[in-house]
């Protein structure tokens, strides 16, 4: 199960990637395709929903003391999505200033997924 959640996470990491790659070269006034943005949010919502339910699974890596990790992986990418989800409003709106905010969006999940892939590999 932990395996799966990894597995589509990785597809809403490299989506995500091609969302934010616009916001690299410097061009915010474009939006992201809706389809790519919406495919993007509805993995990361079953990514994190399987992993949830993964966690409640038996401890792992109480003997390489990352007992941890998959608590903290579950905070980050929640707080990903949380994030995720104000850029949607403000897209929304019609106000596209939200590159700091896709940053900051950006920065968490991947640390999300970094933390998830050291629980899951070690």
């Amino acid at each position: 199960m932990l395996s799966a959640a990894f597995a589509i996470l990785a597809t809403a990491v490299l989506l995500g990637g091609a969302l934010a790659a616009p916001y690299l070269r410097g061009s915010t006034t474009r939006a992201a395709p809706r389809p790519l943005a919406a495919l993007h949010g509805l993995l990361a919502i079953a990514g994190l929903c399987v992993f949830l339910v993964a966690l409640r699974g038996p401890p792992r890596g109480l003997d390489q003391g990352t007992a941890m990790f998959g608590p903290i992986a579950a905070a980050l990418l929640t707080l990903a999505g949380l994030a995720g989800l104000v850029i949607l409003y403000m897209h929304r709106g019609r106000n596209h200033r939200a590159a700091t905010l896709v940053g900051v969006h950006a920065t968490l999940a991947i640390s999300g997924f970094v933390v998830l892939a050291a629980y899951l590999f070690a």
